[in-house]
């Protein structure tokens, strides 16, 4: 990737120009409002950079092409209007990349709109003349493949990727793309062989991995084994078993992952934007996705990033737009499905959200995940009973539990403990630890539960020590042990749990209103009086924040605050 460094002669401009409007001043006394002033290269080039850094995508390129513009030689600009077009999915992106001959995002970008043309020479030219730093270094070499297996040369391309396949910390995604050019260029053994080095690498996989290794495998008259890869993919607890039906498991076996170089091209652009995710690099990851997307425009797996790339970026009404572009006969549709309808949450659509899980349950009445999406979304709105409706009905399509599906347990105990139901609820607390007993978040509620309620304080001590062995650094478990301490008179060991708690979680007004009840018990008056006031400002909930005041008003009075002594 480029490394953007601002020139000198440019940030003097944007700081001139800036220091020019504040010395004009406002406006005197009774001065009416002239015509509106004119843009400026630097006011749109700051506007585009404020635009970028909230990743909207579409206000950040209008902003950067009007300044460039104004200022058509300014290489920032350029550089950054040309990014900001690649961002939102731009045809200008090719024009400016044109002008920007050192950059390797603008030479892969290239290089794809050569291979779209049929104009292989050209592309393999561009890319072997790209330089291998950043993202290229992966890039390149995969690229570079497709645009031989494109022009033919089938055993050119292999022979580009060997060094990788052979001695490369990246041999499995090398072994991957040199399985699908063997495939599509007839060479059914040697894609097998090189599939079976790329599962042997990662054998856990991924969908799109798992997929393309089970069509070669298929094609080359393993379809058992390949069948077998399939269940991988469909029979976890996860988004993907909403694939498992006859209809998506022959699609997922007999559709080409990859049927043109151009389409691996995407391939590989797309991989390098998964293996991003999640690692910082939110920016380089849509960049990716969005190349992808230019050779490949409905690829829904790139669309599925892109989405949520703009999700995590706090764009959801982006992510959706993406989302539609998505056929309701694609084999990933129940998946986009699920996403469409967490989208529709976050922008405050929750008729609509509910309605898509629910339609989605009635078409896969075996499927788990729209039913406990739907009880995530309740729970989340705070319809208790509502969710434990939903988790009901996904335990139901479980059968007999096996221990993956502890979470539903521990929703609907949360659900059917805040609609009232304690028995029920800790029912499925104590279930959800039979499935798996280690688990830290289901140790701490039912153990809270108890302090709260006042019984079996001496297993909710141990239940509430094991969790805080299991996350140490989790304040709100802290808090539960502290309490539970406070609750059982160990007066000096709650202290120093809920010190730490408070550490981990200082702008919890729980956690500090409890620190101020054992400050208070330990004498440290006006300790817990400061806590108490923290804990006001720190937005209580509606039912404490009274209680909470009441107690320093008995302070006040010099009586002690109800509930406080021990």
């Amino acid at each position: 990737m480029v490394t953007f460094v601002q020139p000198r002669r440019f940030a003097l401009l944007a700081a001139a120009m800036l220091a020019g409007c504040a010395a004009g001043g406002a406006p005197g006394a009774g001065t009416v409002s002239g015509p509106a002033p004119r843009p400026t290269a630097a006011g749109a080039y700051l506007a585009g950079r404020l635009a970028a850094a909230e990743t909207d995508t579409a206000a950040a390129a209008d902003q950067m092409l009007q300044a460039l513009r104004l200022a058509p030689d300014e290489p920032e600009i350029l550089t950054r209007a040309f990014l900001a077009t690649v961002m939102d999915g731009r045809p200008d992106a090719v024009r400016l990349a044109r002008r920007l001959p050192q950059s390797e995002l603008a030479n892969m970008l290239l290089a794809g709109s050569d291979a779209m043309a049929g104009r292989w020479d050209r592309a393999e030219a561009r890319l072997r003349d790209m330089p291998r730093t950043g993202a290229a270094q992966v890039l390149q070499p995969l690229l570079l493949a497709w645009a031989q297996a494109g022009a033919g040369r089938t055993e050119a391309a292999l022979a580009t990727l060997k060094p990788q396949v052979e001695g490369s910390r990246l041999r499995g995604l090398a072994a991957l793309h040199a399985a699908m050019i063997a495939d599509i260029g007839g060479r059914p053994r040697e894609a097998e062989r090189l599939a079976r080095l790329a599962l042997a690498e990662s054998p856990e996989g991924n969908l799109r991995m798992l997929q393309v290794i089970a069509g070669i495998l298929d094609r080359s008259g393993k379809p058992e084994e390949a069948a077998k890869l399939v269940d991988t993919i469909t029979q976890g607890g996860d988004d993907m078993a909403l694939l498992n039906t006859p209809a998506t498991r022959r699609r997922l076996l007999r559709e080409r992952a990859v049927t043109s170089a151009v389409e691996g091209m995407a391939e590989a652009e797309l991989a390098l934007a998964g293996a991003l995710r999640g690692q910082g690099a939110p920016e380089l990851t849509l960049l990716l996705a969005r190349l992808s997307l230019r050779l490949r425009p409905n690829f829904t797996p790139a669309l599925l990033i892109a989405a949520d790339s703009m999700a995590e970026e706090k764009h959801p009404d982006s992510a959706l737009a993406l989302l539609r572009q998505v056929p309701d006969d694609d084999a990933l549709a129940p998946i986009v499905a699920l996403r469409r309808a967490t989208l529709l949450d976050r922008l405050d659509r929750p008729d609509e959200a509910i309605a898509a899980l629910r339609s989605l349950a009635r078409e896969r009445p075996d499927a788990i995940q729209p039913a406990a999406r739907l009880g995530d979304l309740m729970r989340g709105r705070g319809r208790f009973a509502e969710a434990a409706e939903a988790y009901s009905d996904a335990l139901a399509r479980v059968g007999e539990p096996a221990p993956q599906y502890w979470p539903l347990f521990y929703a609907r105990g949360i659900a059917l403990e805040r609609s009232g139901r304690w028995d029920a609820a800790e029912a499925d607390f104590r279930r959800a630890l039979q499935l798996s007993p280690e688990q830290p978040y289901v140790l701490n509620y039912l153990g809270y539960s108890w302090v709260e309620r006042g019984t079996n304080l001496v297993e909710a001590r141990r239940m509430l020590e094991r969790a805080a062995e299991l996350r140490p650094q989790d304040g709100n478990i802290a808090d539960s042990l502290g309490w539970a301490l406070f609750k059982l008179n160990d007066l000096p060991d709650a202290v120093r749990w809920l010190e730490k708690a408070v550490e981990l979680e200082s702008r919890n007004s729980v956690i500090n209103d409890h620190l101020g009840d054992a400050y208070w018990a330990m004498g440290r008056r006006r300790e817990a009086e400061f806590q108490w006031r923290r804990a006001l400002a720190l937005d209580p909930e509606p039912d404490e924040a009274p209680r909470i005041s009441a107690k320093l008003r008995e302070r006040q009075a010099g009586s002690p605050p109800a509930g406080t002594a021990r």
